[in-house]
């Protein structure tokens, strides 16, 4: 094989590695790994059992972050994601330290996860969407294609996100967002069927953004209004936390 593979680099039982791939020192991938041709792996890089990494991919290069001064960091990519084509994911900085992708995820083709995500599991994100700086992403969300993602913003549990959004707000958990700007249009209900979501949380989800969004009160007033009304349950609690710990504000509703 023409591949470049340093000798310190750590590589698991049966992982295939393509042509033209370089993986550098201080490097670590798990058992059976597929990593494809033309593939470029820098230090720092702590990769999980069964992912697979598509050609062009870039996996822990330094981050495109004028406050990294090469600070020690790495990049965390957990067991059975996938990377698609031309993916590139960077280090972290001093801020977090580490960039974090879940475990059975896929990341499509030209996405860029920038310095410091976490992304948690069975995430799906789309071809050609940008992650800026510090972005955090919930399990299970959807995120439509050609996505924009501002830094620092939060994308809650079991979201989906249309194609080609511009977010500079959270998005709390389960809801589905979409327009220009981007707003609040209903409940997820077709991810949280899939995976098993029982009705009686699904009422209790619906009638917690029936007051936070249709209710006219600002969110402070719709918060209290919620924790009022709606009785006291993990999920009710969960929505609550999200909202009430938002740094940039949750997006506004189009209904």
């Amino acid at each position: 094989m023409l591949n470049c593979i340093h000798a310190d680099a750590q590589l698991g039982q049966n992982v295939k590695v393509g042509n033209f791939t370089t993986i550098c020192e201080d490097v670590v991938i798990g058992d059976g790994c597929d990593i494809g041709n033309n593939v470029t792996i820098f230090p720092g890089a702590r990769i999980g059992s069964g992912v697979k990494i598509f050609p062009g991919a870039v996996v822990a290069a330094v981050p495109q972050d004028l406050k990294f001064h090469g600070e020690n960091s790495t990049v965390h990519i957990g067991d059975g994601t996938t990377l698609r084509e031309c993916v590139t994911v960077h280090r972290g900085t001093a801020s977090k330290g580490q960039t974090v992708v879940g475990s059975n995820c896929l990341i499509m083709a030209y996405t860029h996860i920038a310095h410091d995500c976490r992304l948690g599991n069975n995430i799906i994100i789309s071809n050609a969407t940008q992650l800026a700086g510090e972005v955090v992403i919930d399990d299970n969300a959807v995120i439509g294609g050609g996505s924009l993602i501002h830094q620092f913003c939060h994308l809650g549990k079991g979201i989906m996100l249309q194609g080609g959004a511009l977010v500079n707000k959270d998005i709390p958990p389960y809801v589905k967002a979409a327009r220009e700007p981007i707003s609040y249009v209903g409940l997820n209900s077709v991810g949280l069927h899939r995976r098993g979501v029982p009705q009686e949380d699904i009422d209790i989800i619906s009638a917690v953004y029936r007051l936070i969004y249709l209710s006219d009160l600002n969110v402070t007033n719709a918060v209290k209004l919620v924790l009022d009304k709606v009785p006291a349950c993990p999920i009710r609690d969960e929505i609550v936390d999200f909202v009430v710990n938002s740094e940039r504000g949750i997006i506004r509703s189009a209904i």
